[in-house]
């Protein structure tokens, strides 16, 4: 590991465990702390993640980002008690985009905590210690400014599921581009994983890609905007979510790598089409997509933020 996180890792890695809800009330203070779920049907889910976050008295506010359910995925969370916004409802004259970075972006101007945290929506066994874990580095140390969870990832294929395997493109993708071009983040555990907490005026600086790429650039854009010591990470212990198939997650390392690319100094890209294949009988048939990442500029620069809440 390189030395600079070495040095990091003992010193800015802790233990869920190590962040008690009394101890958390107790530094709180004014500061207020809102979580948000980015959804797209996620009926299954979303409903059980909201009951156990709403009782936690250090969180202020619970907010459900809809980006385009069809599912029950709205009313579910709304009867388990979050505010449910969907991704037209703010910035609304700026026409939504497709991913998961685009409703984290308009979460900003969804809420109002001077911490956010962010927690997929699509998670199984989830504990309250996922909330309390990740602000608790923010609540408790002034110079502290973005947390990443860290956990085992279990790997389900069919009926068997693994305790660990989960994460393929961390370990294939984000990993190796740490490891050659920001070797001080190799510290990260789960550099993608959708667990996260930092403080709004930090977001707020930061561009958002649009797509899944969005954990990936927000830790490196962090790094070189705060430095490392502003970064820390928290175990979760494990988690565990759906799995995606390769081909997904064969379009989930294309938009990382653009973004990793953008952050190294290349120029804007021209379209991006991914070709995949697909076993039709004796043959194949070819399945390409559009996987031209874009993004969004940190939203202190975009008019009508903040927008009312």
């Amino acid at each position: 590991m390189d030395p600079a996180a070495h040095t990091w890792f003992s010193r800015r890695t802790s233990h869920a465990r190590d962040w008690p809800v009394s101890r958390l009330l107790a530094a709180k203070g004014g500061t207020t702390v809102s979580v948000v779920l980015p959804a797209l049907n996620e009926a299954a889910t979303v409903g059980r993640i909201v009951q156990r976050i709403r009782p936690l008295p250090v969180v202020d506010e619970v907010v459900v980002m809809d980006s385009g359910s069809t599912d029950d995925t709205i009313a579910v969370a709304a009867a388990a008690g979050a505010r449910v916004v969907r991704r037209e409802d703010v910035l609304s004259h700026l026409p939504p985009r497709l991913g998961k970075g685009e409703v984290l972006w308009r979460s900003l101007a969804a809420t109002s905590g001077d911490v956010v945290c962010f927690i997929d929506s699509d998670l199984r066994d989830f504990s309250p210690s996922f909330v309390t874990g990740l602000i608790g580095p923010l609540l408790c140390d002034p110079d502290v400014q973005f947390v990443k969870a860290t956990y085992d990832r279990a790997l389900r294929t069919g009926e068997v599921e693994l305790p660990t395997g989960g994460g393929r493109v961390t370990e294939l993708v984000a990993r190796p581009l740490l490891a050659l071009h920001w070797p001080a983040l190799s510290g990260f555990v789960q550099p993608l994983g959708g667990e996260y907490a930092a403080r709004r005026s930090l977001l707020e600086q930061l561009p958002f890609p649009c797509g899944y790429g969005v954990e990936f650039g927000l830790l490196v854009d962090t790094y070189q905007r705060a430095g490392l010591d502003a970064m820390a990470q928290v175990d979760l212990s494990r988690r565990k979510h759906r799995n995606s198939d390769l081909h997904k997650l064969g379009q989930m390392a294309v938009e990382i790598l653009q973004v990793a690319q953008a952050r190294l100094g290349a120029a804007v890209p021209p379209p991006v089409n991914l070709t995949q294949f697909v076993r039709d009988g004796s043959g194949y048939r070819l399945v390409t997509t559009d996987m031209t990442e874009h993004e969004r500029p940190p939203i202190v620069t975009v008019a009508g933020y903040p927008s009312p809440r």
